[in-house]
């Protein structure tokens, strides 16, 4: 099971997701509380192993400023949070996970939107992310498009990520709320959702 912490702003936030085993962490380069300034991820950056993904967050974003930005902080993924089209996609030169905010009626556009993950989210959170809204996961199964290759985000916690494994079957899980303590990464929190997640009973 994948597991994403996003909205990581500190070194001490990144170091915790790393011991407990994170897959991804995302950098938030769009309008939020959880927004950081290229410089300073670049510099989180350069303190995580190899095998950490790392994913930067835009929200209706130009190419040329991703693509910037990007390489400043040595990006894995460029993850679109917002209305971008397909054709903005395929323009841009580092894999994509695109978000998609389920119950929206938008099965077409999943269908043909090239990207390396689909992120499906809540209904209220395709823009903001990070709210700690979570959604009714069975309503993946309705999907007239299912992707395989997708992670599930929206309201997830260690208390209820085991459950929407077993209900949404995704390859992984998005976090950010979830994991923390009066808006702050909590190390603890991160370090039970990781364990929760990964635990060999929680996956299908």
């Amino acid at each position: 099971m994948l597991v994403k912490i996003c909205g990581i702003q500190t070194d001490q936030a990144a170091e915790a997701a790393v011991t407990a085993g994170a897959d991804f962490i995302g950098f938030v380069f769009a309008d939020s509380k959880r927004r950081v300034n290229p410089k300073v991820a670049a510099e989180i950056g350069t303190h995580l192993p190899p095998t950490i993904k790392k994913v930067g967050v835009f929200v209706n974003e130009t190419k040329e400023t991703m693509e910037q930005i990007a390489e400043e902080v040595n990006l894995d993924y460029i993850q679109l949070h917002g209305d971008e089209p397909a054709s903005l996609a395929r323009e841009l030169s580092y894999p994509i996970i695109k978000a998609f905010s389920v119950g929206d009626g938008n099965v077409e556009e999943m269908k043909d939107y090239p990207c390396d993950y689909y992120l499906l989210d809540s209904p209220v959170g395709r823009y903001r992310g990070g709210n700690g809204k979570s959604f009714d996961w069975n309503l993946i199964k309705d999907l007239a498009f299912k992707p395989n290759n997708f992670l599930l985000a929206g309201g997830l916690t260690s208390e209820n990520v085991s459950q929407a494994i077993q209900e949404a079957n995704p390859l992984g899980v998005d976090v950010s709320s979830g994991v923390e303590t009066l808006g702050k990464k909590d190390s603890e929190k991160i370090m039970k959702f990781i364990m929760n997640a990964k635990r060999k009973e929680a996956i299908k």
